[in-house]
């Protein structure tokens, strides 16, 4: 029998996806705490196994943890692993309405930069809201 190993993919990272790597796999654990897939308590991989598996450097995995550990979302226990935190869906869901809200007014700001007024913002929003329901 062989002891072969599951990889553990949040999805691969990519030049093509925007953004560096590290913010991809921050923005994907955020993404998979926030949507309930990964719960309080779970283990994370090693900087080693998920950099292996997403084809990167430790170095961006190491950075990406720090980020979400300095957020609240994981914490790290020294000889134990990387889990997420019991807090990590709430600030995760907090650190998404930021950046949601930080996306609408740069979008607001180049609507209004392109002359349309703030009634037909809002029509354009409500239009696009009714597209995801």
């Amino acid at each position: 029998m062989t002891n072969e190993r599951k990889p553990w993919l949040i999805g691969p990272v990519s030049p093509a996806a925007g953004g560096t790597f590290y913010q991809q796999i921050i923005d994907r654990l955020k993404r998979e705490i926030s949507e309930g897939r990964l719960k309080p308590g779970a283990a994370l991989p090693s900087f080693r196994q998920l950099a292996e598996d997403l084809l990167v450097s430790v170095i961006t995995v190491k950075r990406a943890y720090e980020e979400l550990e300095r957020e609240g979302i994981i914490f790290r226990r020294q000889g134990l692993g990387t889990f997420v935190a019991e807090q990590g869906l709430d600030r995760s869901r907090e650190a998404n309405i930021v950046t949601a809200k930080n996306l609408l007014r740069e979008a607001f700001r180049e609507a209004a930069e392109a002359g349309m007024p703030p009634a037909q913002m809002l029509e354009l929003a409500r239009e696009i809201l009714n597209e995801k329901a």
